[in-house]
């Protein structure tokens, strides 16, 4: 079984990225073949500055590694080391109904918050299903709310196989229903777009501050809380915390005498305490960063075999070898 995923270097990553799909993918680099990517092509759709995309794609490899990605058990590189996607993207598209393309959430919504359409946004999925069909993907981890990018996969790997013959497995998506939408410090998903983040990897003053800065309602310690299992800090808590403990504070939360300052200062200790061990793993990868470029390398090396074959099969099937 070999299993796809990827993630933007669109900027600094926070819980909801760890949480959503990078903790995911470190659980799963054991059940197969776990080929996992730095979509930098992908956020060109949104991101114009070079320098930062650089930076930023260096800042996932070394802060993905340092959470426990294992570059012996999983295939890690960039997805711009791997040139044949884009051709293999340009196959796809002259089959790609524009219907299809319209009907996709993540323009629509894209578009709702403001973000100037250009044409890499609106091919979004006719890339993304490169990604997947180029390296024979059998299955891929999404959240329930991006199950359309891989059904629109599916159509457009059916309709080629429809046109020109059996040459692209079809994927399955995995839906990871036990992956929670992480709550940002407002209480809406949390994403750098929405300005309501905490990074990954911030100083522990700035971590205890936007801790503390979670959005609460205004009753008093006294009171009892009998919705405490929607309470952003309990949500978070439960993250990165025993079963136990987060389950003690829901519990005094409901019975009343449990100020929200309390729980915050548990929240704090608890997340700081969780990414200790990656925080160290961190600290060593930055000053090894040329351990960091050899395993991107070593990875496009060993992704580009598999994508040189699909890619081939691709071209013979269409009339263009």
């Amino acid at each position: 079984m070999r299993i796809l995923s990827g993630i933007q270097p669109s900027g600094i990553l926070h819980l909801g990225n760890y949480f959503g799909m990078m903790k995911p993918a470190i659980d799963l680099q054991t059940q197969g073949e776990a080929f996992y990517f730095i979509a930098n092509y992908h956020s060109m759709t949104s991101l114009f500055d070079a320098e930062e995309r650089r930076q930023n794609t260096l800042a996932v490899a070394v802060d993905f590694l340092a959470c426990g990605l294992d570059p012996e058990k999983a295939v890690f590189f960039r997805q711009s080391d791997v040139p044949e996607v884009t051709e293999l993207t340009w196959l796809l598209s002259t089959l790609t109904p524009m219907g299809l393309l319209e009907r996709c959430h993540s323009y629509k919504d894209k578009l709702a918050r403001g973000i100037s359409p250009n044409h890499g946004l609106f091919a979004y999925p006719v890339l993304m299903a490169a990604d997947i069909l180029i390296y024979d993907s059998n299955v891929v981890p999404v959240g329930r709310d991006q199950k359309q990018h891989v059904e629109v996969t599916r159509d457009i790997a059916i309709k080629f196989n429809q046109q020109y013959g059996e040459t692209f497995v079809i994927p399955e998506p995995q839906i990871r229903d036990e992956v929670a939408v992480v709550p940002g410090t407002d209480g809406q998903k949390m994403s750098k777009s929405y300005g309501n983040a905490i990074d990954l990897f911030c100083e522990e003053k700035i971590l205890r501050k936007r801790i503390m800065g979670l959005v609460m309602d205004s009753r008093t310690p006294e009171e009892p809380k009998p919705d405490a299992e929607k309470n952003i800090a309990i949500q978070l808590l439960r993250l990165v915390a025993a079963p136990e403990i987060s389950r003690d504070f829901e519990d005094r939360l409901r019975a009343g005498g449990l100020g929200y300052g309390d729980l915050k200062k548990s929240l704090f200790e608890n997340c700081w305490q969780y990414f200790a061990p990656a925080r160290a793993r961190r600290a060593e990868l930055l000053n090894n960063l040329d351990y960091v470029h050899q395993v991107l390398e070593s990875g496009a090396a060993k992704a580009r075999v598999v994508a040189a074959v699909v890619l081939k099969r691709a071209r013979r099937a269409c009339g263009l070898e």
